[in-house]
């Protein structure tokens, strides 16, 4: 009987740790699912890495209608300031005139003005049309002054502003706008505009050489050795004042030319004044002294300054006839 309650003990104590383990294992296991996610029964996701494209439908586009040139929709009247108001490239749409350009063999037309590029590398005037300069023109004559008066004419203002300037604008198609030949300055002025005495009138005209014509008896200084326009314009200034100044200079060695060193013939300092007197005044009191005719004198000096010709020879006889009083 004590073997059987012993073994009724034991098999109470295992039955005891049997349900405290297996309480411990529904424990554990409760807490093992509660940090696994849901999806633990599902299978195994393969990861795939090229995409189906799904076909999309196809996007109509609807092209609208081409719309005429310009030139086709222009108006008669248009105003033409509007339609081209500043310097710009040559645009065959906008250009009411059917141009033509570029080489071509014999026999075949220019091509038009559409895809040529010849119209396009030169410098086009279009924007300065008679109606547009006129426009311009009015929009700045309120910053204009009024003329001045008592300068009507041409030669009221050129009596008062006898100098002349004349300068070159370029237009062209370089890296800069500054044109090499945009710096020459050309100024005229009449010699008779000028106030000289003879001395100082021979001198000048030495000084300033082949710088003045005869003919027309302009003085003209050109000037371009200077980069700006404003230099040369500065120095031909300069030079006609100095050479102006200093045809009045009289120098010591200019008291010892000759008459060979004159540049014209003078018949008040020569022999042939002598001469005429001589003839003159022959056999004659003081009193009764004579000079020679201012004709006969402006023959000598037409003859021998301007040569020998018809004209001045046929002059010249006749002054002496009459200085000689003799009668033909």
């Amino acid at each position: 009987m004590a073997t059987n309650l012993t073994r009724l003990l034991e098999s109470s104590i295992r039955s005891t740790n049997a349900a405290a383990v297996q309480s411990s294992m529904r424990l554990f296991s409760n807490q093992q699912q509660q940090h696994q996610p849901e999806d633990d029964d599902e299978e195994f996701r393969v990861l795939n890495l090229r995409t189906i494209r799904q076909q999309a439908r196809r996007r109509e586009f609807k092209k609208e209608a081409v719309q005429p040139p310009r030139t086709k929709r222009m108006a008669v009247d248009q105003d033409w300031s509007a339609v081209w108001s500043g310097p710009r490239s040559f645009h065959p749409a906008s250009v009411p005139l059917p141009l033509r350009q570029g080489y071509t063999e014999r026999g075949a037309a220019a091509p038009s003005k559409y895809a040529n590029a010849e119209l396009m590398k030169i410098p086009n005037f279009l924007h300065l049309t008679p109606p547009a300069i006129r426009q311009q023109c009015e929009a700045i004559k309120k910053f204009c002054t009024p003329w001045p008066k008592g300068l009507e004419t041409e030669a009221k203002w050129k009596r008062t502003f006898p100098l002349e300037v004349v300068t070159s604008d370029y237009c062209h198609s370089l890296p800069t706008i500054r044109n090499p030949e945009a710096r020459r300055v050309k100024i005229t002025l009449k010699l008779s505009d000028l106030q000289f005495d003879a001395h100082a009138k021979d001198k000048f005209l030495r000084l300033v050489g082949e710088r003045f014509d005869r003919e027309t008896g302009l003085l003209t200084f050109v000037t371009d050795r200077c980069p700006t326009r404003k230099q040369n314009y500065d120095y031909a200034l300069y030079l006609l004042t100095a050479c102006y100044h200093e045809s009045f200079v009289t120098e010591p060695w200019e008291a010892s030319k000759s008459e060979a060193d004159m540049e014209q013939y003078l018949f008040e300092r020569n022999q042939a004044k002598r001469s005429a007197e001589a003839i003159l005044n022959w056999n004659a009191s003081r009193e009764e002294k004579v000079s020679p005719p201012s004709g006969y004198a402006e023959s000598v000096e037409q003859l021998i300054n301007e040569g020998e010709n018809e004209y001045n020879i046929a002059k010249y006889k006749e002054e002496v006839l009459k200085l000689l009083k003799i009668a033909i």
